[in-house]
């Protein structure tokens, strides 16, 4: 009869807490090409307001049309500046997310080598004592078949 793994609850926790760490990077991941999605978004639509703003300034424009334009553009601008922030935050939080699951794999491969070190060992005990017995019963055979003569 073979023993169970001892550290087994912790197996258990630390595979639970590595696929838990893996659902999270992937969150982070998706968070993470959210936010540079949303920046080549305002990026573009700067480059073509800028052309816009390049065409009207050839076709002439007036003082008050060109002061709009340039706001407009230096709103873009803040918002390219912000959104470059918020995709550098979320590339941390994807490298810590990512440092936090190799970790938990790292952890649940460490318990899952010495689980299986305890199923070899418990494996070849499980034979030994087969053996035993199989030794003893063609023993007591032996001795038993002697015995009658």
């Amino acid at each position: 009869m073979s023993k169970p793994f001892p550290l087994q609850t912790l197996l258990d926790m630390a595979n639970s807490r590595m696929d838990d760490a893996a659902r999270r990077l992937g969150e982070l991941i998706a968070n993470e090409s959210e936010d540079c999605r949303k920046l080549e978004v305002l990026e573009d639509y700067r480059t073509e307001y800028q052309a816009k703003f390049a065409e009207a300034l050839r076709n002439g424009i007036d003082p008050q049309a060109m002061r709009n334009y340039s706001l407009f553009i230096g709103k873009l601008d803040e918002a390219i500046i912000a959104q470059r922030e918020v995709v550098a935050q979320s590339k941390e939080r994807t490298a810590v997310g990512q440092k936090a699951w190799i970790d938990q794999r790292t952890k649940a491969k460490a318990f899952d080598a010495l689980s299986k070190r305890h199923q070899v060992k418990e494996a070849r005990d499980e034979h030994k004592r087969e053996q035993r017995q199989s030794d003893e019963h063609a023993s007591k055979q032996f001795r038993d078949r002697h015995s009658d003569e």
